[in-house]
């Protein structure tokens, strides 16, 4: 069983900035996914951004241009660089693994809250 273990989130005030990192408590071998998803009160959990472990990535239209997303892979961390940080960022955000033959592993997540 691979955890996650997340880090980086807080309280910004609208315009701010965070850095949410993951760590994997061991190496990945093989193909895999990481990423970030989130969830807001009332509503669905939804991807925020992932890539795949030979640079592929997937970002939300709603935080293109805000967020980006990058990954180590020697040391087995995914991070989220979040700019401009707006109030409808706020939510719990969720570290997440696809790996190839084993399924998915869930972060037990973070609070993201943009208030002033």
């Amino acid at each position: 069983q691979v955890q996650l273990v997340e880090s980086g989130g807080g309280l910004v005030q609208p315009g701010g900035s965070l850095r949410l990192s993951c760590t994997a408590s061991e190496n990945l071998i093989g193909g895999n996914i990481m990423g970030w998803y989130r969830q807001a009160p009332g509503k669905q959990r939804e991807l925020v951004a992932v890539m795949s472990n030979d640079g592929l990535r997937n970002t939300a239209n709603s935080v293109k241009g805000r967020f980006t997303i990058s990954r180590d892979n020697a040391k087995n961390t995914v991070a989220l660089q979040m700019n401009n940080l707006k109030p409808e960022d706020t939510a719990v955000y969720y570290c997440h693994l696809n790996q190839f033959r084993r399924g998915d592993f869930w972060g037990q997540g973070i609070q993201v809250t943009v208030s002033s």
